[in-house]
């Protein structure tokens, strides 16, 4: 029988027999807890499987398992007619080397050395509320969810699996997403492209990514509009980039400034979103359209354009791309489904000549060996049998009549604190308060009665400040705005 003394050390583990994890599983988890705190040192014996079942109350079959995972491991060593011991390759690790801190320390803070970097601070899940005016998101009570669920499944179950899903595909994509995708930008933006010059990719932030990551070098000038994107913005730094920011208008980029900007410097990319800005709404005028195209094919500068919301246009059909008017190859055109559907859907594209697109797809490799095939060839027949384009007809009045709605409110309830435009696109409104009003205490105070906004913090720069938020009306249906607002004018009276 086993020394007393040996069993003691034992004696607290407590395995949890309604727990999802094995038993044997806890056990081993419990033995190599004790190993390593030190209280089961490198060459001790183990207690015998019969003595420690009997002591842990459980099968003696549960405590081998336990001591074979561990010799898996190379934790425990087995001698035939000797026993079970402690690994002797531990040799001289003792507690202090096998564990200078608790786990849960060692858990929260890395021992190494971490550098300072400037990236975003706001990682952490959106708090999920009652109510919500969001950033402009979809409502992904209105996607085709099960379309999208059929559509997988029967890539699946179709034939010629390691043809399929044996082996990797291309980094630019599967040629049935990238010629359907082709086919379907060519018909409702008036693209002219063939697969060849398609690369998927997650959502529109890996494009910018891709980008920065091959065709900017350190010092280059990246011009936007401010206020912008400020994800774009943490992308152009960390590329080494010297971000340039130019006003925005009521008519979208002050297109003349770019071209003063070009006269005293080189410009090696112009960053775009001229269906509605980003945060502001507003289109960018025919004119500037043109112009900035000029000023591209003139100065040699790539044009990265975000068709951010070109899919959600209620006055009118929108504006065609800045790559539809493109005869020099100088538009990057970048789009996402995510905008579409869900943001938790990831799934984009970017478009460009075909040997900017073989160029990125090999910078890709390094990020990502390829995206998700099996999703990518689902939307493929999606796309090809009119699911997504029936889709997309059908919401389209949904969120005009919530839009509608939303903006009657605001007039209505709110007009004394708040000036904004009624968009003709997208699915939120810039909406500009009182300068009276703080917004971060208001973005507490709304939390607290069930309603999340931004605090408007990430549009605020050194030049601009006009103490506005985003206002997303798209994911609520018409009661859950009025309620929305209802809490926004308790707060805010």
């Amino acid at each position: 029988m086993d020394s007393p003394i040996i069993l003691q050390v034992f004696a607290g583990i407590k395995p949890d027999f309604s727990a999802e994890r094995s038993v044997y599983l806890q056990l081993a988890d419990a033995v190599l807890t004790l190993i390593r705190q030190g209280k089961l040192r490198s060459g001790q014996k183990l207690p015998g499987s019969r003595d420690l079942a009997a002591l842990l109350q459980v099968n003696r079959i549960t405590v081998s398992r336990a001591y074979e995972e561990l010799q898996l491991q190379g934790w425990l060593e087995s001698a035939v007619g000797r026993g079970t011991f402690v690994s002797s390759h531990l040799g001289d690790h003792t507690r202090e080397k096998l564990i200078r801190t608790t786990m849960a320390a060692a858990a929260v803070k890395a021992g190494f050395t971490i550098p300072s970097k400037d990236y975003p601070d706001n990682t952490q899940d959106v708090p999920v509320t009652t109510y919500h005016l969001d950033d402009g998101f979809p409502d992904p009570r209105l996607a085709p969810l099960k379309e999208f669920y059929r559509a997988y499944r029967s890539q699946l179950s179709r034939g010629g699996l390691y043809y399929q899903f044996g082996s990797y595909g291309n980094a630019a994509g599967p040629k049935h997403y990238r010629q359907a995708l082709s086919d379907y930008l060519n018909d409702t933006r008036g693209l002219k492209t063939t697969y060849r010059n398609i690369l998927s990719v997650r959502g529109t932030l890996m494009g910018i990514n891709l980008v920065c990551n091959a065709l900017i070098s350190p010092g280059d000038v990246i011009v936007s509009g401010v206020p912008g994107w400020k994800r774009a913005q943490h992308n152009f730094a960390h590329s080494g980039a010297t971000h340039i920011g130019i006003p925005v208008d009521e008519h979208g980029l002050v297109v003349e400034e770019l071209r003063k900007i070009c006269v005293q410097q080189p410009v090696r990319m112009v960053y775009v979103t001229p269906h509605h800005h980003y945060p502001t709404t507003v289109a960018l005028r025919i004119d500037r359209r043109l112009e900035l195209l000029r000023l591209a094919n003139q100065y040699g500068f790539i044009i990265f354009e975000d068709d951010y919301d070109f899919d959600f246009h209620f006055k009118h059909r929108p504006l065609s791309p800045l790559a539809s008017a493109d005869e020099n190859g100088m538009v990057i055109y970048c789009g996402s489904f995510s905008k579409s559907f869900s943001p938790a859907f990831r799934m984009g594209y970017l478009v460009a000549a075909e040997n900017v697109i073989e160029l990125l797809s090999r910078a890709r490799i390094l990020l990502d060996r390829q995206g998700d095939h099996i999703l990518d060839n689902a939307m493929a027949d999606l796309l090809n049998d009119g699911t997504i384009q029936r889709y997309l007809r059908r919401t389209l009045p949904v969120y005009e009549e919530r839009r509608d709605h939303f903006c009657g409110l605001l007039q209505q309830q709110l007009k004394d604190v708040v000036k904004f435009g009624v968009p003709e696109g997208g699915m939120s409104v810039w909406t500009v308060f009182d300068q009276a009003v703080d917004l971060s205490l208001l973005s507490a105070n709304v939390f607290k009665k069930g309603l999340t906004i931004s605090n408007g913090k990430v549009h605020v720069y050194p030049q601009f400040n006009a103490n506005a938020l985003r206002l997303g009306f798209a994911s609520a249906s018409t009661t859950e705005l009025t309620k929305s607002v209802d809490i926004l004018r308790e707060s805010l009276f």
